[in-house]
């Protein structure tokens, strides 16, 4: 299943990562990077260690538990001391190029085998915060590991000089450009970007909605109150999920029987296109 919500939580706030788990999101990202000021670094890396310690093993827990690790040699050393039974996977911040994506894996396989857990268990999410990183989201994208892609928008409006406005199109064409490299590079959906403002909800739900419409699957929340607007967008309805389960359901059957297509009850064909996006609505059901 595809996470609907993903909230961030400090790794130097120990209170925070105790409650975490009972928000409701679907994803905790517990950040090592930009919340963790230089001098508390190794206190954090080491306090967030010894809580993905204490967690059930990926699978066992309905909660995804990512770490985001600072760039290069510093991202390094977090991950050797987060990476364990319970990690689903790092999201590497102010990724760049592919390059540090293939150095990374090196480091991600050694700490796999230093911890007994499946060599490439460890998915990687980078995040992509600069002009740079936009331009290279190709070859990025294809960089081992890699399951998802994030634009980190306020890094990226910073570099770059964009200004959004109150409808936020001046970011349009970096957002569609982050769904179709993700779609050419047949990795999920990117994760639709944080909004700074958590008091008003109407506003969030909004540009939720349309993010969702753009090709975008799940959310960043930088605070709790914005987990329910995420997972409430991000849910299909009864329907949709009845109508997804029939259309595979069929789509399975033909396959089975020689066939690449079939015909729906209403006279449509069903092809793996149709049927693609059938089982990216699965994939969000609860």
């Amino acid at each position: 299943m595809l996470p609907r919500s993903y909230l961030y939580v400090p790794g130097d706030a120990q209170e925070k990562l105790d409650k975490a788990l009972g928000r409701g999101a679907d994803a905790l990202i517990v950040d090592l990077e930009d919340a963790v000021p230089p001098a508390g670094k190794d206190a954090a890396r080491a306090a967030v260690a010894a809580w993905l310690a204490q967690q059930p093993a990926a699978g066992e827990q309905p909660v995804e538990l990512w770490v985001r690790v600072n760039p290069g040699a510093l991202g390094h050393t977090d991950v050797r001391a987060v990476v364990g039974p319970a990690l689903t996977g790092v999201m590497v911040a102010k990724t760049e190029s592919q390059a540090e994506l293939t150095a990374l894996d090196a480091v991600l396989t050694e700490a796999e085998a230093a911890a007994g857990i499946a060599a490439g268990s460890t998915g990687v999410v980078p995040l992509l915060e600069s002009a740079a990183a936009v331009l290279r989201a190709e070859e990025i994208a294809a960089g081992p590991r890699v399951v998802r892609l994030q634009v980190g928008e306020a890094d990226l409006a910073a570099d770059t000089g964009i200004t959004p406005g109150e409808d936020e199109r001046e970011l349009a064409s970096i957002r569609t450009r982050t769904v179709l490299v993700s779609a050419a590079a047949r990795i999920n959906p990117p994760v639709a970007p944080v909004s700074t403002n958590f008091r008003d909800l109407a506003k969030l739900r909004a540009s939720t909605e349309a993010l969702a419409r753009q090709g975008y699957i799940g959310r960043a929340c930088i605070h709790p109150a914005q987990i329910a607007v995420a997972n409430e967008v991000f849910t299909p309805d009864a329907a949709a999920v009845t109508a997804a389960r029939e259309l595979v359901a069929i789509f399975d059957a033909a396959m089975a029987a020689g066939r690449g297509v079939a015909v729906g009850a209403d006279g449509r064909m069903i092809d793996e296109a149709v049927v693609r996006k059938a089982r990216r609505v699965l994939a969000l059901a609860r």
